[in-house]
């Protein structure tokens, strides 16, 4: 069997579970290499290519994106312009997902005829489009059979999605079951916390090492800053319920899931034991959050009925001018020579105004899209389908929360023979952890933040038994309370993306694709050892942002159980 995507820093041997403290490589390539098609070239759709072809054993082969300039520009930069070719050829650019689909159909047929110089398939797909998108997208690729799926978070934008796009990979399971394993596939979701570095060596920590004990309690901060909230969440594609999602699912879904993946997953995906892949389930979920700070109520008054930054007699004095943020930045905008995220957002071809006219160009056409504005007699659909990212933050048609809470609370829940004082199987020498082996009484608690100076750089509190832990995007500090001994760990940081998430997230997706692609493994261990998150969990960790948020409506303690068997058993079946 080939070698893994990581290298174990204590042995030097290879570790299939992308478990690995050590360094990240690239895999080596395989005789025949998952071939990859990225759907939504966007920030995502570029991140995934630019990780597939840095770290890595697969290829971008194809690129479905309806705006032109993004899908040449991707194309240029990981398909035919490597090869030298200014265009693509056949197979390799579609204008939208049905386009690839028809294609494909197509494709598949001339190549059952026989004919030649048919193109070789495409292995896998990145679903890298708006979240809404999601299910039929999904839906479509599995009906097309035959491709394995790595879908950006979230999984889709409400319950009822999330349980068809479930209930469309069970089925195709299902059908492929007496086939052989050849025609399944592998799913993966854009959970990339689970992937870095950082979270891998902190829940090797906390589940096999035991550091701190059993786990009683958990506090998880996530800051999202005060001018990226602005971004994407005032100004940007997710800024309204209506038209995307909560934000607790548009941005905070990938931090629900790793609360479960620490408090709630099996500690190890290779356990042949029962006991050991049974997840300790949530007993209780609550939340409340509102959007308290982007709304006209907290509009300067220097900025009268101003609407848009460069028309804002305040404009110079306010901290998210549009203008101040994309324009004059010398951290993050234009002023910094800047034309990635966010400024390409704003303006996807930005970068062709500056090579083709200079800087000077480039800022003047963004300016001109910054300018861009709506008024009252603007019908409220014309308004939504699209982003104003000159608007004033105050004066926006936001409505998702900024500033949210999520409490989690766990009952003592030992597995049958688990509590019998003669023989546990454990050897630790703590006999409260071991009768209990992480199933006793916990609470996590999870905040959500838009007024940080932190970007996304999370910190985590974790209080155990025997010690305590405190983690932020950097090290992992542990308190030992018997020795007194402190001992900080400062994992790697393989890249900026999530701490290496993305690049670890495309790593091990396109690695359990070469492995059942190319070295005969199953799908189904695949997913659990090398993507290392089952559908189960997906699901269920989308569930409980769904169950908090009508707990937040109703401002009520939920209890899990009924919902779960309610709400998501209830559209499973």
């Amino acid at each position: 069997m080939a070698p893994s995507a990581t290298l174990t820093a204590q042995s030097g041997e290879w570790d299939d579970g992308g478990a690995a403290l050590g360094p990240r490589v690239k895999p080596p390539m395989s005789a025949s290499p998952p071939r990859v098609l990225i759907i939504g070239a966007g920030s995502r759709g570029r991140t995934y290519a630019e990780a597939t072809e840095t770290s890595s054993n697969g290829i971008v082969v194809g690129v479905v994106e309806p705006d032109p300039y993004k899908r040449m520009d991707l194309g240029r930069k990981h398909i035919w312009g490597p090869q030298g070719r200014a265009e693509p050829a056949e197979g390799e650019a579609f204008a939208d997902w049905p386009d690839f689909v028809a294609y494909e159909k197509q494709r598949r047929q001339r190549a059952v005829a026989g004919e030649a110089n048919v193109p070789e398939a495409v292995d896998a797909v990145f679903i890298c489009v708006l979240d809404e998108m999601h299910r039929a997208v999904i839906e479509a690729m599995v009906e097309l059979g035959g491709l394995h799926i790595m879908c950006e978070k979230p999984l889709a934008t409400s319950l009822e999605d999330c349980a068809a796009i479930y209930k469309a990979l069970r089925r195709s399971e299902a059908a492929a079951a007496g086939t052989g394993f050849a025609s399944q596939h592998v799913f993966s979701i854009g959970h990339v916390l689970r992937y870095s570095p950082h979270n891998v060596l902190l829940r090797k920590l906390l589940l096999e090492d035991r550091v701190i004990g059993d786990i009683l309690s958990v506090v998880h901060t996530e800051p999202v800053g005060w001018w990226h909230f602005t971004h994407s969440y005032v100004r940007g594609n997710w800024r309204r319920e209506q038209t995307s999602a909560p934000s607790l699912l548009t941005k905070s879904c990938h931090d629900i899931d790793v609360l479960l993946w620490l408090l709630c997953s099996p500690a190890s995906y290779k356990s042949s034991s029962s006991n050991a892949s049974t997840p300790h389930l949530p007993s209780t979920v609550s939340s409340s959050g509102s959007l308290q700070l982007f709304r006209k109520s907290r509009k300067p008054v220097a900025a009268g009925r101003a609407t848009n930054c460069l028309s804002c007699p305040a404009e110079a004095d306010c901290k998210y001018s549009a203008k101040r943020v994309y324009v004059g930045d010398r951290l993050r905008g234009l002023g910094a020579g800047n034309m990635r995220w966010p400024v390409s957002i704003v303006m996807p071809d930005i970068e062709d105004y500056a090579v083709k006219g200079g800087p000077a160009s480039a800022e003047d056409a963004l300016l001109k899209t910054l300018a861009e504005d709506y008024g009252p007699d603007t019908p409220d659909s014309e308004v939504a389908k699209r982003n104003w990212f000159g608007r004033c933050v105050f004066e926006s048609d936001n409505d998702v929360c900024d500033d949210q809470v999520v409490v989690l609370t766990w009952d003592e829940d030992p597995l049958p023979g688990t509590r019998d004082d003669d023989d546990d199987g454990s050897t630790d020498t703590n006999p409260v952890a071991d009768r209990l082996q992480h199933r006793g009484a916990k609470t996590a608690t999870f905040h959500m933040v838009a007024q940080t100076k932190k970007l996304c750089d999370r910190y985590t509190n974790l209080y155990g038994v025997e010690g305590e832990i405190f983690a932020d995007s950097e090290t992992i500090t542990v308190e030992d309370f018997r020795t007194g001994k402190k001992t900080v760990h400062r994992p790697p940081q393989e890249s900026k993306g999530h701490g290496g998430g993305d690049d670890g997230l495309t790593r091990q997706f396109i690695l359990a694709v070469d492995r059942v692609k190319n070295h005969g493994m199953a799908p189904e261990q695949a997913q659990r050892e090398i993507i290392g998150c089952t559908l189960e969990e997906i699901i269920r960790s989308h569930a409980l942002v769904f169950c908090a948020e009508a707990a937040r409506h109703s401002k009520a303690v939920v209890d899990w159980a009924p919902w779960w068997a309610k709400e998501v058993e209830g559209r499973l079946a």
